[in-house]
């Protein structure tokens, strides 16, 4: 047992040895499997591990707040993964694979996560960031994916947020729609809103309302 003072060694890619890579499945998504061995916290290199992991690649997303009209913009959309699981016996039947969420967007090479944030807002709620703040960047799914998250909260104006949007060769169907802090604190505190995606700036969200309404409100 370390002593609370002892100072602890931090692991890092270097301490994992990976023997093989393979991608035995590539689709809308990209499988990839692994055989590899890592160090172990008691000394030494452990044996040999495979695993799948879902290459999903790197995404963005943004919670929008406009200031002055104290309105957060949401999306609500269909998701096939949310499908899946509220079919298990873990979710009651009343359970909608329709999420409330933020906008958001896979990462392309070349592109910046605020770069992504700045075109989804557009592109799926039809508003422009005028201002943005970093959140986090966190691991989604660490034990089978190698997916994250850069997280944003984005000055918009929101006075005309609502309609239908999104683009139709990717079959997107998106509504937009607004909601006061208070309604929003009140669907997170219910469990209305059940996605990390959304959870995560919205609990920031409720720590920084008071600082972002005072610093982004223009009238």
């Amino acid at each position: 047992m370390k002593n609370e003072h002892e100072e602890i060694e931090v692991f890092t890619v270097a301490d994992v040895e990976v023997i093989e890579k393979t991608s035995p499945f590539q689709g809308y998504f990209r499988v990839d499997k692994y055989r590899f061995r890592h160090r172990l916290h008691g000394g030494g290199m452990g044996a040999e591990i495979s695993r799948e992991i879902f290459e999903r690649g790197h995404a963005a997303n943004c919670l929008l707040y406009d200031a002055d009209l104290d309105l957060l913009v949401f999306i609500e959309q269909f998701r096939p993964g949310a499908y899946a699981a509220i079919t298990s016996p873990w979710f009651e039947g009343n359970t909608s694979p329709w999420l409330i969420e933020v906008v958001a967007g896979i990462i392309d090479e070349g592109e910046s996560p605020e770069e992504v944030v700045r075109r989804e807002a557009v592109e799926e709620a039809n508003c422009e960031i005028l201002s943005i703040e970093p959140v986090c960047h966190y691991l989604v799914t660490p034990g089978g994916s190698s997916e994250s998250v850069f997280v944003f909260c984005g000055q918009v104006d929101a006075s005309n947020a609502g309609g239908v949007h999104g683009l139709k060769e990717e079959g997107e169907d998106i509504r937009v729609f607004t909601m006061t802090p208070n309604e929003a604190f009140s669907a997170l505190d219910e469990g209305r809103i059940n996605n990390s995606m959304t959870l995560i700036p919205l609990y920031w969200f409720r720590q920084n309302h008071v600082r972002l309404q005072a610093k982004w409100r223009r009238e």
